[in-house]
Formats: C-alpha cells, structure tokens, sequence
C-alpha cells in the first residue's frame, strides 16, 4: 500500500506595515520570513506601492488587499478582500472587522463559505474562532505595536483542509 504524503503550504500574515511612515523599511526578521514561506497575506495599510513592489518581487506568492490608509495608486492594484483556495481552506484577506465586540457574529455574515479570515487595522493580534467555525486571525503590526508589547507577525499551515501551527513571533525592530 501506497501512503499519500500530506501536502502543507506554509503562509506568513502580514497587516499594518505602515513603510514609511511607521518604518523606514520592513525588519530583517520579517525578510528572512518572506524568504521561508510559500504565501505572504498582507491585511492592508502599506502606504507606499514600493513595499508592494518589492513584496511582489521577493514572496514565491502574495495574497493582499488595501487597507484605509492605502492611496488610490495601491486601491488600483489591490482589492477590498481577496480570497485564494489553497490544500482545501477557503482563504479571505480584508483589512477591517469593525470593533472587537461582535466580530466573530459579523464575520460569518460577511465571509460565507471562508474558513480563514485574515484581517488587520487594529494592530492588535487576534486568534479566534467564528460559531460558523471560521479561523478569525490579525498578525498584529511588525513595525507599529500601538499599544502592544512588541510588533508581531503570524505564521502558520494549511494540510488537508485544515488550518494549523498557527504561531505569533515578536518582531525586533
């Protein structure tokens, strides 16, 4: 009998990079993720096309959207939400939920047939699960902790239909 290897595809989340006006550019440690991951989610608030460019350049793969802080010359390149179906997890990325209270209700309403919903704009790293049964995850912000303790990013897998080793890292600036 022949046994079937699981396939797992590797994804980094990325949200509020804010380059330039938080950071001069991205942190090494951010980088050397890029360079290990098979798909880069970014949740919106680049602020420059040039972080896009070079993101485009570097990542084997990009997913992302445009956040509120985000021009017209990276709306025109990006959508609101952008969905991508990879090992069977049905993947949306959109930069605002809206507040805390409520989120996992609203976004069952607004993301039917997603199982992984990353977001950003709050900076606030977030790890939940919808009642609908939806992932709900913000990385945080690897260069404005806002009112964290450190900048973050996620990581995590997807095998088998299934989301999983999901991780928060501190970023050092």
């Amino acid at each position: 009998m022949q046994r079937r290897q699981t396939v797992r595809v590797r994804l980094l989340l990325l949200a509020d990079t804010h380059v330039p006006a938080r950071a001069r550019e991205l942190p090494a440690a951010v980088w050397a993720q890029v360079d290990t991951a098979d798909l880069v989610v970014h949740a919106g608030d680049w602020i420059d096309v040039a972080l896009l460019d070079a993101l485009e350049a570097r990542s084997r793969a990009l997913l992302a959207c445009w956040g509120n802080n985000d021009g017209p010359e990276l709306r025109a390149r990006l959508p609101e939400t952008a969905r991508a179906t990879l090992e069977g997890v049905r993947v949306a990325v959109t930069h605002e939920t809206g507040p805390a209270a409520g989120r996992e209700r609203r976004a069952d309403l607004a993301h039917p047939d997603t199982d992984l919903l990353v977001f950003g704009h709050s900076h606030i790293p977030w790890d939940a699960t919808t009642p609908g049964g939806m992932r709900l995850l913000n990385p945080g912000s690897p260069t404005d902790r806002r009112r964290q303790p450190v900048c973050t990013l996620m990581t995590l897998s997807l095998a088998a239909g299934e989301v999983r080793d999901v991780q928060l890292h501190p970023v050092d600036r």
